[in-house]
C-alpha cells in the first residue's frame, strides 16, 4: 500500500529528526575548508580505553545535510561506552546554477549530490588526519579498535572508505595497505551505483555524485563504486530494513552478491518492519541492534 508506507516513512524521518543536536565535547579540522571538520564524543561510561567508532552521515551527499541530524546517533553510541568521531566533508554544491550554465547537471531540480572529486578527497583527508587528531582530542579512544559506520549515502562511504587499497592504482586515493580496521557497520548503504542510479534512489543522487553524465558515471564508477571494490579482506556487516523504500534492500543484496563472487561473505542484518531512518534514530529499537553489531566487531 504506497499511502501506507509513505505515511509509515514519513512518521520515522520525523522521529529521526525530532532529536535536537547535540554539541560535541571537541571539534577538530583536518583542512582549511569549513566542511573539513571532525566532531569529537568521549564515551559516557567510565572505562580506561574504548573503540573508536568514525561515523558519515547520510543525506544522498546534499548540502542540506550536515554532520549535526547524526550527533543524537554519535551521543547515543557514547552513552553506550564507545569514543564516536563524526565526520564532516563537502557534499552537494547547493541548488543547480540556471540553465546553460556550465556544469553537467543540466535538468536537475534542487540540490546536487556530491562534489567530484571534493566529497571523495575530504573522507579520504578525514580518516589520513585521524590518528593525529584523536591522540590529541580523543584520548580515551583506542585507535586498534576502530569500526566505521555510516547511514545511506554515508554508508557509501563508509565501504568505500575502507576499500582504498583495492582502488585502482592511478586513483589518488588509493593506499597500498588496508586501513587498520576491526570492521565496517554500513547502515542502508548506497552500496551499488550502478543499481541505484537504475532504481532512482534518492533522485538520481549516484548519477550526480560522479559528474552528471552517462560518459562520467561511467569513467568515475571504477574509483567510486563499493561493489567493484572487492575483496576488501575487512569484516563488513550491512544493517538494512526490509521496508526501506529511500535505499531498497536490492542495494545491499546487490553489494552482498558482488562480494561472494570476489571470495568474501558479507554479513546482513535484516531488520522487518524497519524502513531507513530508525537505524540511526537513538528512539527505535533499530539503532539498538546497530549499536550491537558495531560491539561485536569492536570489542
Amino acid at each position: 500500500m504506497p499511502d501506507e508506507a509513505a505515511a509509515r516513512d514519513a512518521a520515522e524521518e520525523a522521529s529521526a529528526f525530532s532529536h535536537p543536536v547535540v554539541e560535541p565535547d571537541v571539534s577538530a579540522a583536518y583542512g582549511d575548508h569549513p566542511d573539513q571538520v571532525i566532531d569529537f564524543h568521549a564515551p559516557r561510561t567510565a572505562v580506561a580505553t574504548a573503540p573508536l567508532v568514525v561515523a558519515l552521515h547520510g543525506g544522498a551527499w546534499r548540502a542540506p545535510y550536515d554532520r549535526k541530524h547524526l550527533s543524537p546517533f554519535c551521543d547515543y553510541l557514547a552513552r553506550r561506552g564507545f569514543a564516536v568521531a563524526n565526520v564532516e566533508y563537502r557534499r552537494g554544491p547547493g541548488d543547480v546554477p540556471p540553465q546553460g550554465a556550465a556544469v553537467p547537471h543540466q535538468g536537475v531540480k534542487g540540490p546536487v549530490a556530491g562534489r567530484w572529486p571534493e566529497t571523495f578527497d575530504d573522507v579520504a583527508a578525514a580518516f589520513d588526519a585521524l590518528p593525529a587528531l584523536v591522540a590529541e582530542h580523543l584520548p580515551a579512544a583506542d585507535v586498534r579498535r576502530t569500526v566505521v559506520t555510516g547511514h545511506s549515502a554515508g554508508g557509501h562511504l563508509a565501504l568505500w572508505a575502507a576499500a582504498r587499497h583495492v582502488l585502482p592504482v592511478d586513483a589518488p586515493w588509493f593506499t597500498p595497505a588496508a586501513p587498520a580496521l576491526r570492521g565496517v557497520v554500513a547502515l542502508a548503504p548506497i552500496a551499488d551505483l550502478a543499481l541505484s542510479e537504475e532504481l532512482g534512489v534518492c533522485g538520481g543522487a549516484s548519477g550526480q555524485l560522479l559528474g552528471g553524465s552517462p560518459k562520467l558515471f561511467e569513467e568515475r564508477r571504477p574509483w567510486a563504486d563499493p561493489s567493484l571494490l572487492l575483496p576488501t579482506g575487512i569484516a563488513t556487516t550491512i544493517v538494512q530494513g526490509r521496508t526501506d523504500t529511500t535505499v531498497p534492500f536490492a542495494v545491499t543484496e546487490a553489494y552482498a552478491d558482488a562480494a561472494a563472487q570476489a571470495g568474501e561473505v558479507v554479513g546482513v542484518t535484516y531488520l522487518e518492519e524497519v524502513g531507513h531512518f530508525p537505524l540511526i534514530d537513538p528512539a527505535a529499537d533499530a539503532c539498538a541492534v546497530v549499536a550491537e553489531e558495531i560491539a561485536q566487531l569492536a570489542w
